[in-house]
């Protein structure tokens, strides 16, 4: 079976790799910029990073704010609007997922008009052609948005988060500068690290994991787990890894899918607007216990990659735990809280375990699972 590897055209990586925009916007020939960013990057000056840019250089814009953490249906569609209103002809995305999931939205719509019902692209949605063009500057080092062939948007009307899946909504071209991380607060840089980190574990041992992908899952792990704790203490160097580990994770998992832990989180997100790292960080450990036993020796290697010595002569059982204990030792380190006990409501468990098991994660699981079982792993962090 041939397998399929989408990234973007081009990358740029580094301090200052922001810089690299204008160079990008000249050479393609770009006219007016759709400058997608959420409200608090503005306020806090980290947006300005690339207006002023933009500005020096005489490059027009037009600025979008309304962008939810979780963005919603109604982020899209106002987006959309304002899209068409601007005359813009290109997508700049400054933010984490939130901004650049609401970006994809807007491009694959602006591109294809025939889905203009946000629903429509839940899924695989057959889209015709490439989103509208999107140049994507990271300011979190955890979703990977950047690279990957995914967003998520929430539909609130129904609680529920759609994943949408699609060669045509990647970007193309991402600038990952960690100098436009550097304002992250240590909540936000720990909750994004994990997610990236479950990126890399989930998508080395989904269904789909090859040896390409597997390349660089493995290295993700290793990046992430020696850069997060360094990170969190806003350290240049930790900065500077998890800008790249998590961007290596994105262009793995992207390509192969994910799992429960991430099936699991996002109702989590679109019920209760939990951060979706915090989620993803509180399941891992469980999940990973819970899959351990349809994982061969990944276990063995994903311990190795977190810094765990002496895996080479450890028994099945030893690394695996070896691994699990990895998994949790760093959650705890960056301040995670290790349960639901504060999110979750046990009468809300029958409604988020049915939508865990819809979700489009779900399937590449390792482990086939069902709604029942689901529903005791978030009992048993309760």
């Amino acid at each position: 079976m041939a397998q399929r590897i989408v990234l973007n055209e081009i990358s740029y990586h580094g301090p200052g790799a922001v810089a690299e925009i204008v160079g990008e916007i000249q050479g393609r020939g770009f006219k007016k910029a759709f400058l997608c960013s959420d409200p608090d990057l503005v306020k806090y000056g980290v947006t300005a990073k690339v207006s002023a840019l933009l500005e020096k250089n005489d490059l027009p814009y037009e600025l979008y704010t309304e962008i939810k953490p979780n963005p919603t249906i109604d982020n899209v569609q106002n987006g959309v609007a304002a899209y068409k209103a601007s005359g813009a002809d290109y997508i700049i995305a400054v933010g984490g997922g939130s901004s650049m999931d609401t970006a994809k939205a807007i491009g694959i719509i602006i591109a294809n008009p025939e889905f203009a019902d946000v629903r429509s692209l839940e899924g695989v949605a057959p889209t015709a052609k490439r989103s509208v063009p999107i140049l994507a500057v990271p300011t979190t080092a955890g979703t990977a948005a950047e690279v990957t062939i995914n967003y998520v948007i929430t539909d609130e009307e129904k609680n529920r988060k759609m994943v949408c899946v699609d060669t045509h909504d990647i970007p193309v071209v991402a600038f990952i500068d960690p100098d436009m991380m550097s304002t992250m607060p240590k909540s936000l840089t720990a909750a994004t690290g994990m997610d990236a980190l479950t990126h890399a574990i989930e998508g080395f041992t989904t269904k789909a994991a090859w040896e390409m992908t597997d390349m660089f899952h493995l290295k993700a792990i290793e990046i992430i787990a020696r850069s997060l704790r360094s990170a969190v203490k806003n350290e240049p160097e930790g900065r500077e890894g998890m800008a790249l580990g998590q961007y290596i994770a994105g262009m793995g998992f992207s390509n192969v899918g994910l799992g429960i832990v991430h099936s699991m989180a996002h109702p989590l997100g679109a019920l209760y607007d939990t951060p979706h790292g915090v989620a993803n960080a509180i399941i891992l450990p469980t999940v990973m216990a819970y899959n351990a036993e349809t994982t061969g020796d990944k276990y063995k290697y994903i311990a190795a990659a977190m810094g765990v010595e002496g895996t080479e002569h450890m028994t099945q059982e030893e690394y695996r735990k070896a691994a699990i204990d990895a998994v949790r030792q760093l959650s705890l380190d960056v301040g995670i809280p290790q349960d639901l006990k504060s999110i979750v409501k046990e009468e809300d468990i029958q409604f988020l375990s049915e939508s865990a098991y819809a979700d489009a994660c779900r399937p590449g699981n390792p482990r086939e699972t069902s709604v029942e079982e689901i529903a005791e792993l978030y009992r048993s962090l309760l």
